[in-house]
């Protein structure tokens, strides 16, 4: 009997130029394609999320302001940085 919850599994197609890449990736990561690609798939949903996050807030406050943008580029950017600079340490 399996224990805890086991993964559910996945058949895609994706483009050959796309699979080589997604290959690559999760080599020079040390994770399975299948670890890379559930990554991936976190962080695209994240995206998602704080894009709805960010509509939902414009509607009721407004657009943002090209400073409040641009603050938040910087942010994000830093954190990508600390991120990255965290993962290869």
């Amino acid at each position: 009997m399996p224990r805890g919850k086991p993964s559910p599994k996945m058949a895609i197609t994706v483009d050959a130029a796309v699979h080589e890449q997604v290959v690559a990736a999760a080599a020079d990561e040390g994770v399975s394609v299948s670890a890379w690609m559930t990554a991936a798939a976190r962080r695209a949903l994240l995206v998602r999320d704080g894009l709805r996050a960010v509509t939902e807030w414009e509607q009721e406050h407004g657009s943002l302001t090209d400073a409040e943008r641009e603050a938040a580029q910087r942010r994000v950017t830093q954190e990508v940085a600390g991120l990255t600079r965290a993962r290869s340490a």
